[in-house]
């Protein structure tokens, strides 16, 4: 077994290399705060439009607002511009004092990759010099960091290249989901292309891309020598993956879910969220969430019909709450 050793990205010592992926629509306080207590060393917020902070757009703003227990915790930020991406980040350090400022490179969302953001920049490795070289001149007392998939295509995987580029510019770590834009999330993810990037670089490479167990982490780690792990779709409905990722590293047994964990895990999230969010977002967020949560038991399918069609979190309470007593569990 490799071990999962701190590392250093820039001023900040982070104990347990062990990443929650941004995701938009998901990685939200409630989330985060449940991954942070499972486990993960590092949180990071959803991606954030640099145009919709320079503007002071509500909606924007709020999708990076933190709380102190969420530390060490990352802003990421995208677009297609030097100038205004800059001028976010000097306004998130200014308002929120991130521990991390990390732009997004990876993005595959062909709405966001047309305008040259996201994965979308590097199509054009001068233009992604210049917007992160802008980035690190505006907040140069906080770490910046990249998250950026492998190429746009097949024929055109720059990852290496670029990760040479962007640390010698004085970006502080580097995550490398190694998926092309066109790849999406289908395939699988070549994690040969991070230990290429490891190998060419001294900055802390991140793995992200097929992590589904603990002993994956721990392939990874093995097979590509990077500085720490990235775990994405692979929380989603199990935030316990962390958790089980830190017991095995410890050399300690993890056990499946049972269905009482999962029924919990609603009951708990679905006070954060109703807690966070206004009634429309809280409703959405929670059929979300418990169409991942409730899988793998019997009636779990009825279930999850039956909270996809209430119209009020008051109407998923009374719901919960039947599901709560039919397992045997105490309501709220």
């Amino acid at each position: 077994m490799t071990a999962l050793s701190p590392i250093q990205i820039g001023n900040l010592k982070i104990e347990r290399p062990l990443f929650l992926a941004p995701m938009a629509g998901v990685t939200d306080h409630p989330f985060r705060v449940i991954a942070r207590e499972m486990g993960a060393g590092v949180v990071y917020t959803e991606f954030v439009s640099a145009d919709g902070i320079i503007r002071k757009i509500d909606k924007s703003l709020k999708l990076i607002r933190f709380t102190e227990d969420e530390r060490p915790i990352g802003i990421q930020i995208f677009g297609h511009d030097p100038e205004t991406v800059a001028q976010s980040a000097r306004m998130i350090v200014d308002m929120y004092h991130p521990d991390i400022v990390d732009i997004n490179y990876g993005c595959p969302v062909p709405k966001v990759v047309k305008r040259g953001a996201g994965s979308g920049a590097l199509r054009d490795l001068c233009l992604m010099d210049e917007m992160t070289s802008a980035v690190l001149e505006a907040v140069p007392e906080v770490p910046v960091t990249i998250k950026m998939r492998a190429g746009v295509d097949a024929r055109h995987i720059v990852s290496t290249e670029a990760a040479v580029r962007l640390e010698k510019l004085g970006v502080k770590a580097i995550t490398l989901h190694p998926r092309t834009t066109s790849q999406q999330f289908t395939g699988r993810s070549n994690w040969m292309l991070i230990k290429e990037m490891k190998e060419a670089v001294k900055i802390p490479v991140i793995g992200n891309g097929d992590i589904r167990l603990p002993e994956d982490a721990d392939r990874m780690l093995a097979e590509t020598g990077c500085d720490g792990v990235m775990v994405g779709r692979a929380a989603l409905g199990n935030p316990w993956i962390f958790r089980n990722i830190v017991r095995y590293f410890h050399g300690q047994s993890y056990t499946e879910l049972t269905t009482q964990d999962r029924i919990r895990m609603c009951d708990q999230h679905f006070n954060m969220l109703t807690g966070h969010h206004n009634e429309i977002h809280s409703l959405n967020m929670i059929k979300k969430h418990f169409n991942w949560y409730l899988k793998g038991f019997p009636g779990a399918v009825t279930w999850r019909k039956r909270f996809m069609i209430c119209e009020s979190t008051a109407q998923v309470q009374d719901l919960l709450s039947e599901l709560l007593i039919e397992s045997g569990l105490e309501p709220n």
